[in-house]
């Protein structure tokens, strides 16, 4: 039985509201600029490149919003306006241009595998190599090292594994430690996300889901997870969490065989009919489960999905549309924010690494000096994919 959604109930916005939102928004970055620099010129030149800086990472200016619980969203990776998260972010990357004399943050984001387990047997897993051995992080331990990176100042922290939805419980109690200024995502196939989860997940300071959703064809999700339920898991997890006003989004994870005009118009199709606000497009990497598998994308899939990609943010046919996220476009065009630089990944035992993708371990979160880790895998760099890498 096909499934019935409610289109849109995360409201997305384009036309004149977008843009009188985003005259809004620069006139409160102007204002939160001013109070911490209390010089106008500078503050006008921090403006003017963080603007340019945000033009060169996506190519266009803001042309659609979505709205989720009084937050206006416009990019997976940047917490919602209006929030302490969003203002530390900002203050975050104008200290990148002209120092400030307070704390400001070092990250903004943070991939946190907390878990070892799950019921799937996903063919792009990258944590496959320790899926569903013994745990070797604690609750407090993960406490512990999100202390530490909110510490630093983080924008957000996402929380994956493994399927973090089989510690429901021990997220709520993270969520509880944690302090504000922080986004808080979790990364899932869908198991678990009950109402009831949901909703606890939300009450406890979550804002949003990524649910793995790697084909519009149920059969042939359901054969690249590994199970026969995994549709049905992601299918009833977008609607919980829209139910719980969680900013939603879908992730794909994109094959050779996929990356054609009409499946990424039909994978488009039905994220618009879920409901969600965003999805996110990540291109295979030879690692956890592809480890010596040819599985890179080749220039001319890159080529079709750039252009898919703009053609989605541009055309105004599309604008009602979920707003796309795809790493792999912006890192082409002005490198990796991995590595230390403005993210890292740290993995189920704790380890620090460049990103998911790049296996640069660099020392445990929980010992010795955590500056000096992060100054070698910034000094490191992305090694293996350090134009496309998470």
């Amino acid at each position: 039985m096909e499934t019935k959604y409610t289109q849109h109930p995360q409201e997305i916005i384009s036309g004149l509201r977008t843009d009188i939102l985003r005259i809004l928004y620069y006139m409160s970055l102007a204002m939160l600029i001013l109070r911490h620099y209390r010089n106008p010129l500078k503050s006008l030149k921090i403006l003017k490149e963080l603007t340019r800086h945000r033009r060169e990472f996506s190519g266009e200016k803001i042309k659609k919003m979505v709205r989720v619980d009084g937050k206006y969203y416009w990019d997976l990776y940047v917490p919602g306006y209006k929030s302490k998260a969003n203002d530390n972010y900002i203050l975050g990357e104008a200290n990148r241009i002209l120092p400030i004399h307070e704390k400001t943050n070092r990250f903004i984001n943070i991939l946190f595998a907390i878990t070892k387990r799950c019921h799937l047997k996903c063919e792009h897993c990258f944590e496959w190599d320790s899926l569903n051995d013994k745990e070797t992080l604690t609750l407090p331990d993960i406490n512990n090292i999100v202390a530490k990176f909110q510490e630093k100042g983080t924008a957000q922290i996402q929380i994956t594994g493994g399927e973090p939805l089989l510690m429901v419980d021990e997220i709520v109690q993270i969520l509880d430690a944690s302090k504000p200024g922080t986004d808080f995502w979790i990364f899932t196939s869908g198991h678990h996300l009950t109402p009831e989860n949901a909703m606890k997940l939300k009450q406890a300071g979550l804002t949003g889901v990524v649910v793995s959703l790697d084909h519009f064809d149920p059969a042939l999700h359901n054969q690249f997870r590994g199970s026969n339920k995994s549709f049905e898991w992601a299918q009833a997890a977008v609607k919980n969490a829209i139910g719980a006003k969680l900013v939603t989004a879908l992730s794909i994870c994109l094959s050779r065989s996929f990356v054609t005009e009409s499946n990424l118009m039909a994978f488009i199709e039905l994220a618009s009919k879920m409901g969600v606000s965003f999805i996110q497009i990540l291109e295979p990497k030879a690692v956890g489960h592809f480890s010596g598998k040819d599985v890179l994308l080749k220039a001319e899939h890159e080529k079709i999905l750039e252009d898919f990609y703009l053609k989605m943010t541009s055309d105004k046919k599309f604008r009602k549309y979920p707003i796309l996220c795809y790493h792999g476009y912006y890192q082409r065009k002005v490198g990796c924010f991995g590595h230390g630089n403005r993210s890292l990944y740290i993995d189920t035992d704790g380890d620090l690494h460049a990103c998911p993708f790049c296996r640069t371990k660099m020392g445990n979160a929980l010992s010795g000096d955590l500056d000096d880790k992060i100054e070698q895998l910034k000094n490191a760099g992305c090694h293996q994919y350090e134009t496309a890498c998470f």
